[in-house]
Order: structure tokens, then sequence, then C-alpha cells
């Protein structure tokens, strides 16, 4: 059966995601935004026992009466929830309690699959929550990377942990026409509802750069004053910079030596100048794009650009996400879904802005020219970083 092949290779994933973790790494988070990798492994557990088993299986129970609340992340139509800042508190339930939640309920969907093979409403709910595991797949490596930069040891997580390939020569201009264009998913397959439904947009002519912006690139920027020009920063970017300090990308550093480091999931090692610049926040990316005389690319730009200039684009996928100028918003048409489920992109439209493409972190299968990323202007953690338009 296809779909439980799927499910016991995403969720086996996971688990690999955390081996090379100790229990105190996984109990530990690092700051509000991030998560301990226990309750990534335990909430995206919640999410199939409630939404599907709770829903569906005969005689359910829950495997325990509080996970319910300790481990909904923000689901109101769910019911109360442990506050997110606190999750690196729960020092109980024990990391071995958690797989063994993990193995119970994996058992369980995978014998409720068993005699079902076209329940498609059943295999509708376990492709989201493949997709949605898939998302704290990315979200445990960026977490971790930010946990581990905290020690002074800079410590490695994996030395076989991915990492984002060099740019192959020079930038390039690629030229698109303008026109009335269709964006959003219009296709086969899973999507999911924030990509929805597709619709036309007008589209002025326009240019994007045929690479990402690489860390020489970005240390031109740093070395000509741009975190200390205010003309270059959008007025929140900057009250933020001078807020925060922030005066380089936020896993750059200088040795003893004078010479730039990037931490990275491998350890601590010079900067590499011709990688992609990485872990920019869109106040950051929109003032390197200033400075270069240009500007960021709108996302119905990007996705034009993404289903037609392949070939002459490089480093769309698994290299970074890219931010857009575009704020989250919904499409023309948008509904959310009924009950509590529906809660999972709706709400959140506001107030963010749209990355495309995906990262190293990014899981096989799950990136697409259609997916919405999103994320406040000025998170920084997550793999971002910018490709030019003009």
């Amino acid at each position: 059966m296809i779909l439980a092949s799927r499910f016991t290779s995403i969720r086996l994933h996971t688990l690999a995601l955390a081996q090379p973790l100790s229990s105190e790494d996984c109990m530990a988070q690092s700051m509000p935004d991030a998560s301990p990798v226990k309750w990534h492994l335990a909430h995206t557990t919640w999410f199939f026992e409630t939404f599907i088993l709770e829903q569906i299986e005969p005689d359910f129970a829950p495997f325990h009466q509080d996970f319910r609340f300790l481990f909904n992340s923000y689901y109101n139509g769910i019911g109360a929830r442990h506050p997110r800042a606190q999750r690196g508190l729960l020092t109980r339930p024990s990391l071995a309690e958690i797989q063994a939640y993990r193995n119970d309920v994996d058992e369980r969907i995978l014998r409720l699959l068993a005699p079902r093979p076209d329940d498609r409403g059943l295999a509708e709910l376990v492709t989201l929550g493949l997709h949605h595991e898939q998302q704290h797949q990315e979200l445990i490596l960026s977490d971790v990377k930010h946990l581990l930069a905290q020690n002074a040891l800079y410590p490695v997580y994996s030395p076989d942990a991915p990492h984002a390939g060099r740019a192959t020569g020079p930038a390039r201009w690629r030229a698109f026409e303008g026109g009335v264009r269709v964006q959003g998913f219009d296709g086969e397959g899973f999507c999911f509802d924030n990509e929805l439904p597709p619709h036309r947009v007008f589209v002025e002519p326009f240019s994007l750069s045929s690479r990402l912006v690489t860390n020489g690139e970005f240390l031109a920027f740093v070395e000509a004053g741009g975190y200390r020009n205010p003309s270059l920063w959008l007025s929140e970017g900057w009250d933020t910079i001078c807020a925060r300090g922030w005066s380089h990308p936020i896993y750059w550093r200088l040795d003893e030596h004078g010479a730039w480091q990037e931490f990275t999931l491998r350890g601590s090692a010079p900067l590499q100048s011709d990688e992609p610049v990485s872990h920019l926040s869109m106040y950051e990316a929109d003032a390197f794009a200033r400075w270069a005389g240009a500007r960021l690319p709108t996302e119905a730009e990007w996705e034009y650009a993404a289903t037609r200039g392949i070939g002459d684009l490089e480093q769309l996928f698994d290299h970074c996400w890219q931010w857009t100028s575009s704020s989250y918003a919904p499409y023309p048409g948008f509904a959310a879904a009924p009950g509590a489920v529906g809660e999972y992109n709706g709400k959140f439209m506001v107030n963010q802005y749209v990355l495309r493409g995906s990262s190293i972190a990014t899981p096989p299968g799950h990136a697409r020219a259609s997916y919405r990323n999103f994320f406040p202007a000025h998170a920084r953690w997550q793999f971002s970083g910018l490709r030019l338009a003009r």
C-alpha cells in the first residue's frame, strides 16, 4: 500500500533527524520562536492522533489525556494549549515516553489504513499530516541549528548535514515578458490551501537574477557599512537592527584573527564566499537589494519565472528560501477549510511575508513552484536568502 509505505518512511525520517542529538539537545529551547526537538516529535504525532484517530478509530482512547493540551500548537478549535515560549520547560514526559507515543500512534494509523485503501477522506487527512510532518522536519533542523549556535563550543549537529551548493559563475539577468499570468496551484496531487485557488494576475515585464546572492556579495554590503546606513533600510528594519544590535547575518562571526566564520550544521567553518548567503531577515534582504540597485521579486514574478525559466535560473530549490516583497495574504476566492484543520494557514495571513523555493533543510519531494512559505519580516533563523529582481 503506497500511502502506508510513505507514512512509515516519513515518520522514520523524523526520527533519523533526531538521531544525532542527545536527550539534553532534544529538550532545550533556544528562543520562543523555536521549539525543542522533543516537542516536534510529539506534536507531529499529536496531529495524527487528534485529527485522524480521535475522529475515525473505533473505541478511541488517547495515549495520554494530557498530551492533547501539551502538544497542541495553535489550534484554538481543539482547546487550551501549553504556552509556546515554555515548551523547553517540559522535562516530563521523557524522550522515551514520546518515542512510545509515536510508536503507539504509528501502529494505530497503519491498522486504520490497512482495511481502508480506498477511503479518500482518510487518505487526504493522512497526506495532510505527512506534509505537516515534513514542515516540522525542516523546523527541526533550523531550530537545532539555532540551539547549537548558542553553545560557545559550536558543536557539530552532523558531519553529513546538508549544505548549499556554490555559485557556478557570475549572476546574469534573465528577462521575462509581462502580461496576465496564472498564479497558484493548478495541477494534480497535494497542495496546501494557501496555494489555492489558481487565479489571474497581471505582471509587468521584469528581470530576475540567474542565481542567489552569495556570501561574498553580502560581505561586500557588510564591509561597505550597509548595516550603518539608514537610507538603505525600511524604517521598521532600521529600528530592528538598532534595537537588536545586528551588524551581520546571524551565524557569521569574526574569529581571533579577524577572519569571518559561519556556523553551520556541520559546525563552525570559514565563510565560503561563493555559497548562497542564508539566514537573512526580510529587512536584511531588502536592504541589500536596495544597495545593489535592485529589489526583491514579488511572489507572482517568482512563481512565473520558476515555471518558465528552468534552465536559465539556478538555485530555485534546495538551497535557500527566497524572500519576496509580497505580504502573506489570501488569494482571491480563498476559503479556509471547515473545523480546526482550517486554522492551519488562514489565521496567519497578516504581518508576514512570503518566501518561495525551498532550502537545504526541505525534505525531498516537499517543494513546488506554487508553495508559499511565510515568516515575519524580522525572522532570520530560517534558511532564508534572496534573489534579486529589477
